[in-house]
């Protein structure tokens, strides 16, 4: 397997400061900055960047699961919501929240569940993140 590269660089101090990170692939580059992660500036945040990773991996990890259970899947869509919080003198990622809503016919709403629910045990990303609190809402589209 390739190893996966990503880069970034901060010029200044914390809150005048500006950074820029960008996927080794070249897919993605995106500026960021004290107010785009503390506040609602333009820009991207290390926080949205890993909702990204965990809602990518998750979906294709669920697919595969749905696929060797005889239901592969019409469409999966997964989006995380990280909840970034003030612990002490500190953040942290407190928890993620994916929300998950897929087409797959032949299968009902207890196994997808019980298959969505092994996928994010499985997904390569969620057990990078062991240390943080994944809750996971996922249901068929009707």
């Amino acid at each position: 397997m390739p190893e996966r590269t990503a880069e970034a660089q901060w010029t200044g101090d914390l809150l005048h400061g500006r950074g820029s990170m960008r996927l080794g692939s070249g897919a993605f580059e995106g500026d960021y900055s004290f107010g785009s992660r503390m506040q609602a500036a333009a820009g991207t945040n290390p926080e949205e960047l890993i909702g990204a990773a965990l809602a990518g991996c998750f979906s294709m990890a669920l697919a595969a699961a749905l696929g060797k259970a005889g239901a592969a899947p019409e469409r999966i869509h997964t989006s995380a919501h990280v909840h970034f919080d003030k612990i002490g003198d500190g953040f942290k990622i407190t928890r993620i929240s994916l929300r998950t809503l897929a087409k797959v016919a032949g299968l009902d709403e207890p196994a997808f569940r019980r298959e969505a629910e092994a996928a994010k045990e499985k997904c390569p990303v969620s057990q990078a993140l062991a240390g943080v609190t994944i809750d996971l809402d996922a249901h068929l589209e009707k």
